[in-house]
Formats: structure tokens, C-alpha cells, sequence
């Protein structure tokens, strides 16, 4: 994957991008699920983070066996991507990830699955800021007021609780933290391998994760054969999701491949209905699915066009 021959394929970029937005959409009612069968109250935020901590330790530590496998070699942490290490570790798996696992526990996981759609709007409206070469153009300013219109859609009338608005609200702080991240990811990853990358942040920010949960007294049943069986399917998703995203920001721009990111609420929201018996059917949260595809086309068009003008 290193060399990047097979990922700077057009096709197959949008196919591995399509992926992963697949694999994350099956994250929230997965950890809805596994807040659940593991008994962990709407209010034990230490239990919460010590779920995410062992999802994300675990799964650095599966693209870490992936890395030292395939190169026959024990892989360590280059001098120039110690600083990388750490605030990708940080912002994108630690912070991101306090956020999120709070907030879930206060909002539905279709909500969480469509405002976690911000964050492709925030990485094209701010990438010409770190990427020349991610211009801002009309029609990716009409996708994202599209989109926008979307994640404010899902709210409706006379449905809005202050449980499920503060939950929101930290969904939609996670996002920053994506969004941030996704610039981080594709500025280190320039200098450093992308997945070895991926592995060291993964178990770097995990380790926060747990670090904080058991210092709030967070406590998991281990012996909950099907709760951990969701936290191994948790990890896997980390580990293949974000080892095939950071390699797609290496090789492409920002904006092109986080726009990807519109399809996540597409796949959480029809997850949601089918695992935790969601009412998907609401006019406001088919119209907020129907004005992202919107968005998503939008930005696509111009993306499009651009290469076949070449």
C-alpha cells in the first residue's frame, strides 16, 4: 500500500472510499448495541470511554500486526512522524472519540450518523486554506449550504429534546476533530507511511481513551461473550477504515475523498432502523438524507468535470 499504485487509481479510490464510509456507518448502532448488552447508563461516561479506549487500542494494534506481517519487520515510530503521532493520535482518535462516545449516549444514531456529516463540508469549505490545490469553487459552496440544510433538517419541529440537543452538540464537536484530522492525516502522511500512521495514532489515542476511562471509575463485563464480540467488530472497523482513509488523503485531495464521508449517515441511518428499531421514516430525516445526496452530487459534479477537462 506504501508505493500507492493501485490507490491513485481513480476508480479504485472512489471504491475504497465508498468502503469506508460503509464500515462507519455501521459504528453507531453498533455502539449503541454494545452500550446496551454491556449494561453501560446513559451517564457512565467512564465506562463509555473505556469502550472506546480497548476499541481503539485494539485496533492499532491490528493494523501494527498488519504492518510488521506484511513487511517482515518490527515497525517503529520514524523521528519526523513523532509529532504526527501525537496530534493525529490526539485530535482524531482521542478528542474525536470523547465527543462522540458521550455524545451517542445523549442523541439517536440516526442523528449522530448524519450531523457526523459536517465534517465533509467543513474539509471543503476549509481545505484551499491548507491545500493549494483544493480550490473553493460555486459549486462546492452550493454543496455544503445543500448539506447543511440537511444536518439542520433532521431536527424537525417540535421533536427537539435538551437531552438529544446537547447530544448533538457534541456530535457536532466530534466533527471539528474529524475534520481536523483529515488535514493532519493527509499533511503527515506525506512524510511518513499511512498505515504505520494509522497504527501508532490508533494506539496512541486508544490509550488515552482507556487512561481517562478508568481514572472515572469506568468498568466493563469481560465476560460478556457478544459485548466483546461487538467491541472486536468496533475495532476492525477503526483498524480497515482508517488504514484505507489516511492512504486515500496521501494520494488525493482533502476534499475530494472526505466528501465520501456524506455517504456514512446513508448507511448508519438504514443500520439504525434495522438494529435499534429507529423510525427512519420521518419526514425530516428523509428529506435531510435527500438534500446530502444533494450536497454530495454537487461537490462531485465539479470533481468530475475537472478530470475529464484534463
Amino acid at each position: 500500500m506504501e508505493k500507492g499504485s493501485i490507490l491513485k487509481n481513480s476508480a479504485f479510490a472512489c471504491a475504497a472510499a465508498v468502503f469506508c464510509a460503509a464500515l462507519w456507518g455501521t459504528a453507531f448502532p453498533f455502539i449503541k448495541l454494545g452500550y446496551s448488552v454491556l449494561e453501560i447508563s446513559e451517564n457512565d461516561i467512564g465506562s463509555k470511554l473505556l469502550f472506546a479506549g480497548i476499541r481503539f487500542f485494539a485496533a492499532g494494534v491490528m493494523v501494527y500486526a498488519y504492518v510488521c506481517i506484511s513487511q517482515k519487520r518490527l515497525a517503529l515510530p520514524q523521528k519526523i512522524s513523532f509529532a504526527g503521532i501525537a496530534a493525529l493520535g490526539l485530535t482524531q482518535t482521542a478528542l474525536q472519540y470523547i465527543f462522540t462516545y458521550v455524545g451517542i449516549g445523549f442523541t439517536s444514531g440516526t442523528n449522530t450518523s448524519i450531523i457526523t456529516s459536517c465534517s465533509s463540508f467543513f474539509t471543503v469549505l476549509f481545505a484551499p486554506l491548507f491545500f493549494k490545490s483544493d480550490r473553493l469553487t460555486f459549486l462546492k459552496i452550493t454543496g455544503c449550504v445543500i448539506g447543511f440544510a440537511g444536518v439542520i433538517a433532521i431536527n424537525g419541529t417540535g421533536g427537539l429534546s435538551l437531552d438529544t440537543a446537547f447530544g448533538d452538540l457534541l456530535i457536532l464537536c466530534s466533527t471539528f476533530c474529524t475534520t481536523a484530522g483529515n488535514f493532519m492525516a493527509k499533511r503527515f502522511s506525506q512524510r511518513t507511511n499511512p498505515v504505520e500512521l494509522t497504527a501508532f495514532q490508533l494506539m496512541l489515542g486508544g490509550f488515552v481513551l482507556l487512561a481517562v476511562g478508568v481514572l472515572l471509575g469506568g468498568t466493563l463485563d469481560f465476560s460478556n461473550f457478544f459485548g466483546m464480540m461487538i467491541l472486536l467488530w468496533l475495532a476492525f472497523v477503526s483498524a480497515a477504515a482508517f488504514a484505507v482513509w489516511t492512504a486515500l488523503l496521501k494520494y488525493h485531495p482533502a476534499s475530494r475523498i472526505s466528501v465520501f464521508n456524506l455517504l456514512v449517515p446513508i448507511f448508519g441511518t438504514v443500520l439504525s432502523g434495522l438494529m435499534l428499531g429507529e423510525n427512519i421514516f420521518k419526514p425530516e430525516t428523509l428529506l435531510s438524507l435527500v438534500l446530502i445526496s444533494a450536497g454530495i452530487a454537487a461537490v462531485n459534479v465539479k470533481f468530475n468535470f475537472s478530470r475529464r477537462k484534463k
